[in-house]
């Protein structure tokens, strides 16, 4: 056991962490309007006014896992209009793809404790170009790529710094802070580095009217008490100057109102911007920045050291003594991870995805009731908001450390998102994958019906039911890992709430009753020609062959976890059953059979469709050729002879079906047949269902692109689909990268990408096919090119495609980053990688999120193939 596997042990070495947000504004959290508008409730330029309720934000930031105390680097090149406390993008109405950071920056290291982390922030020496990078976006349509701020020529000429931010923990309340500042450019260059520190506002909501402090102990100390967190002292190595001012709403700038106060939370921009008498001259208060006034000389950097302690009498003689040491320890915990025959740039790759995941953990405050009513000590918001977004959650209430999507683009959690997380996470934090998972069935998270939060926006939207996947995956890694001693109580307490979750998808997303589910994905709401997610006219419902799929697929992972349980508790072997039951219907009901047209698999073609079914009964299928006809893929279980024969209940329904429904039987895999090595297979398809799945799949001119499977069929683009609707023309066709489509909002892109979690559960359907199957199953990969794999080559063959998005290329390059030539070939820039949301389906170009480690951080999960 390595020296932070030793850590792992100990959750006191996880006290302070990356859990400060890259954006508070915009946030639904923040948003007290009657109208329910939060991008411009709080804007980027009211955010260094205004003091937040529920979260912070900050370059680099660290804080405690309550985020009393938080930790952030500021910068200032002497030309901004604004010193940059925090990352800049466009809001959602800003962009013409939707919301998007305009900032350089990337996480590149971090331990499971964060007893070692690193990150990088590139910050231009002229003035940033703000309003540039708005005008242009705002002049560009949804047919034009987004205007980046590596677009505006600002990194050019090298006329920037590179600005890297390490911690290192000495204890578990002993930080060193490391900030070295390159100088990119051939002539020196003037630069204010400016580590803050403050505290989140606790006392201006009318609960706790007590205040922490930040006083000056000294010019080399600033003493730091909060009740909470006690005493701590800030160390500060070299000469710089102190500034304090209060972390306060300036309601003069915001408001016109003048509150009596003087020293606001912008009371250092305005004191270095304009000059302003706005610092406290006591040095006192509940912000504090260390001010460094340098010249960093050309081609050259320069090294700050903080040391934030409970002991005052820490200095820094042993510091990079303790650096070190928690640099090579890290490097030997993830060497252990790599394993032995990991090339160099896989395990640069890896281990910034790893870091990736690491720095997107946020702490997440939420009351809606609170929220909804709003504070005691503040003004009451207006009626409207009872009734507003969220107003049936009134039972959320949430203090914990998260894993986030991306904490700029998507700071909060997104339900099938964080099942995703958990899988990457696991891998190198086992315990922190599996609170995840238990925390959204905590009954602070889950609603008392049943129903899991989706996401901030909307905690009452549906995302796909992924979540028993990714813990039944969780399960298994651990059990593999412990010798085959599983975390029986991790996955018992889960399914009993999963179980309920499972009741209301079937009471709440049948609206016919007919085993056949609509309406409500979100995530996968825009794959279709109109949104999915809509009400139809005159009756008039949309049955969804991926809606229907992720229930076949939520039925057998509760039907394998139940097995599971059954070896020790045999009451289990009754659910198992009734979660069979509910799945042979569900594969009925997505079938023809007999004299049926109700089913959504489509002999003609051999593939699943969407259908619009109609009052009268009748129906049309929406011959769209998208993931929403795979994801019948997904549910498939493979069972060992013991886990039915051991369960009698279990085996006597599965006889009773054989028997009494050969109808249905007849639908599905052989699960009476012994497979390879005397597996079962329940699966949605049987062989030849799947074999035509596959081949669509794995043709180049419809699903499979050079570096994966694509979200729709390349065939749409000289084959678009057109479909009238009460009158009404919908259409659609493939889109490699971002969507022409403004339909459900600014960030519309499922028409055409490649996204990392489908890929992903792709691969390890295909895992599960070959575990019956073995290798004299083959099919032919590519389609039509002669050469045939058993389904664990064709697995690895798309985890090499996946891989290859970020891996260097025979010309020296990262698909990642297109033709960006200074990505491409400049050393400040190649090797430090961005995690995308999703990637061009031709060019693997990324697009959306740039630091969506949340679910494509998948990838450090697939580098172990070559």
């Amino acid at each position: 056991m390595n020296a932070e596997q030793s850590r792992l042990k100990d959750t006191g070495w996880k006290k302070w962490g990356p859990y400060v947000s890259d954006r508070q504004w915009g946030t639904v959290r923040e948003d007290y309007s009657a109208n329910g508008d939060a991008w411009n409730y709080i804007t980027h330029d009211m955010a260094r006014s205004k003091a937040y309720r529920w979260g912070e934000e900050g370059i680099a930031g660290i804080c405690d896992r309550q985020q009393l105390l938080c930790f952030a680097i500021a910068l200032w090149n002497k030309k901004d209009p604004i010193i940059k406390e925090r990352y800049f993008g466009l809001s959602n109405p800003e962009g013409n793809h939707g919301e998007d950071v305009k900032e350089m920056y990337y996480y590149l290291d971090s331990t499971p404790t964060h007893s070692y982390m690193k990150t990088l922030y590139k910050y231009p020496q002229n003035e940033f170009p703000y309003k540039l990078l708005v005008d242009e976006n705002k002049r560009r349509g949804r047919h034009d790529p987004e205007f980046e701020l590596m677009d505006t020529g600002i990194f050019d000429k090298n006329e920037y710094f590179d600005v890297f931010t390490e911690y290192a923990k000495n204890a578990q309340e002993d930080i060193l802070i490391k900030i070295t500042i390159h100088n990119r450019s051939y002539q020196d260059a003037p630069l204010n580095v400016m580590p803050t520190l403050w505290f989140r506002n606790t006392w201006g909501w009318g609960y706790d009217s007590r205040k922490p402090d930040f006083t000056a102990h000294s010019n080399k100390v600033i003493s730091v008490f909060q009740k909470e967190l006690g005493q701590m002292w800030l160390h500060i190595d070299g000469e710089a100057e102190l500034l304090f001012c209060d972390n306060e709403t300036n309601s003069r700038r915001l408001y016109n109102y003048d509150d009596g106060r003087k020293y606001y939370k912008d009371g250092i921009n305005d004191y270095l911007i304009h000059g302003a008498d706005t610092v406290n001259p006591a040095r006192i208060g509940t912000k504090a920045a260390v001010n460094y006034d340098l010249v960093v000389p050309a081609g050259q950097s320069v090294t700050l050291r903080l040391r934030l302690s409970e002991d005052a009498n820490y200095g820094f003689e042993d510091f990079d003594e303790i650096f070190a040491t928690r640099l090579t320890e890290a490097d030997q915990f993830y060497n252990d991870i790599h394993g032995q025959t990991m090339n160099p740039d896989r395990r640069l790759i890896q281990r910034q995805a790893f870091a990736g995941m690491m720095w997107n953990k946020q702490f997440y405050y939420s009351d809606i009731r609170h929220w909804l009513s709003g504070d005691k000590g503040m003004p009451r918001p207006p009626a409207q908001r009872e009734n507003a977004r969220n107003s049936k959650w009134k039972h959320l209430n949430t203090r914990d450390i998260v894993s986030m999507p991306d904490k700029w683009e998507y700071p909060w959690f997104a339900a099938w998102d964080l099942a995703f997380h958990c899988m990457p996470l696991a891998t190198i934090d086992m315990a922190f994958a599996k609170n995840q998972l238990v925390l959204l069935t905590r009954d602070w998270y889950m609603h008392p019906n049943g129903q899991l939060p989706a996401y901030e926006w909307d905690f009452g939207d549906a995302n796909p039911p992924v979540h028993a996947m990714a813990v039944w995956n969780i399960y298994k890694a651990d059990k593999e890992a412990n010798g085959g001693k599983g975390d029986t109580y991790f996955l018992e307490r889960v399914f009993h709430k999963l179980m309920l979750n499972f009741t209301w998808w079937v009471n709440r997303k049948d609206e016919a009753g007919n085993n056949i589910f609509e309406g409500g994905f979100l995530g996968m709401d825009n794959v279709g020609v109109f949104d999915r997610n809509t009400h139809l006219p005159s009756g008039q419902h949309l049955e969804q062959a991926d809606g229907t799929s992720w229930m076949a697929m939520y039925s057998l992972n509760l039907l394998r976890i139940a097995t599971e349980l059954a070896e020790t508790d045999k009451a289990y072997s009754d659910i198992a059953s009734k979660f069979f039951e509910h799945f042979i219907y569900i594969v009925g009901a997505m079938s023809n059979f007999g004299d049926s047209d109700e089913g959504l698999w489509d002999d003609e073609d051999g593939f699943f469709y969407d259908q619009i079914r109609f009052p009268d009964n009748g129906s049309v299928k929406m011959r769209v050729r998208s993931i929403v006809g795979l994801i019948p893929l997904f549910a498939t279980e493979v069972l060992d002879e013991k886990d039915i024969a051991d369960n009698p209940i279990f085996q006597d329904r599965l006889k009773w079906f054989a028997e009494k429904r050969p109808d249905l039987a007849s639908l599905v895999s052989r699960w009476n047949e012994k497979g390879h090595n005397g597996k079962h297979l329940i699966s949605l398809l049987r062989g030849y269902r799947m074999k035509s799945l596959l081949k669509y799949m794995l043709d180049e001119n419809e699903f499979l692109s050079e570096y994966g499977i694509r979200s729709l069929s390349k065939y749409h683009l000289k084959h678009p689909f057109h479909v009238s609707v009460n009158g009404v023309e919908f259409g659609i066709s493939y889109v490699p990268g971002d969507s022409d489509s403004g339909l459900f909002g600014g960030n519309s892109n499922w028409r055409g990408p490649i996204w990392m979690p489908i890929n992903y559960l792709i691969i390890d359907s295909l895992h599960r096919f070959h575990q019956y199957y073995g290798d004299e199953f083959k099919i032919e990969c590519p389609t039509g090119s002669g050469n045939f794999m058993n389904l664990k080559e064709v697995a690895n063959e798309l985890y090499g495609r996946v891989s290859k998005l970020f891996m260097i290329n025979e010309n020296g390059e990262r698909p990642v980053y297109g033709k960006n030539k200074k990505q491409q070939t400049d050393p400040h820039f190649k090797d430090h990688i961005l995690f995308y949301e999703f990637f061009d389906g031709d060019t693997g170009k990324g697009l959306g999120a740039a630091h969506q480690t949340g679910w494509t951080g998948l990838i450090a999960n697939c580098l172990y193939v070559e």
